[in-house]
């Protein structure tokens, strides 16, 4: 009887470190696909937050100064730096690893439905949909 239960006692432990092992966290610095940006992720109200932390051209070549949201239809918030820049809106848990919001996009000064799903250890899985029209990319964790 003794043995029986140190056994399942052994199972039940390797099993629920390996249920640990597998929750993976979104916190942390993260490379956009395309390289030219770090995003900063972290835990905020009961989701998360993201912001743009580094720039791989923080300059805006046609004015020398700090690159800025230019694109935002909103004047005033066109003026803001884009470092510090917050992407994440309403960012929630959908899933585990899994996230629910709106991300926005300094490109086009958009704003569209996103989700974030952590794919690995260094795999973050970006995506945003225009009604059923959606696109992403693959994000790798910085500075491991």
């Amino acid at each position: 009887m003794f043995s029986r239960f140190a056994i399942l006692s052994v199972i039940l432990t390797a099993l629920l470190g390996a249920t640990a092992a597998h929750a993976q966290s979104a916190d942390g610095t993260w490379l956009t696909q395309a390289g030219d940006a770090r995003v900063k992720i972290s835990k905020c109200g009961g989701g998360i937050c993201g912001h743009i932390v580094w720039l791989r051209e923080p300059m805006d070549t046609a004015t020398g100064q700090p690159a800025s949201d230019s694109k935002n239809p909103n004047p005033a918030l066109a003026k803001r730096p884009m470092i510090g820049l917050p992407l994440f809106s309403g960012m929630q848990p959908a899933a585990p690893n899994k996230w629910s919001g709106q991300i926005y996009n300094a490109d086009d000064g958009s704003t569209y439905a996103s989700s974030v799903t952590v794919t690995g250890a260094d795999s973050l899985r970006v995506e945003g949909c225009v009604g059923a029209l959606c696109g992403g990319e693959t994000w790798t964790r910085a500075g491991r």
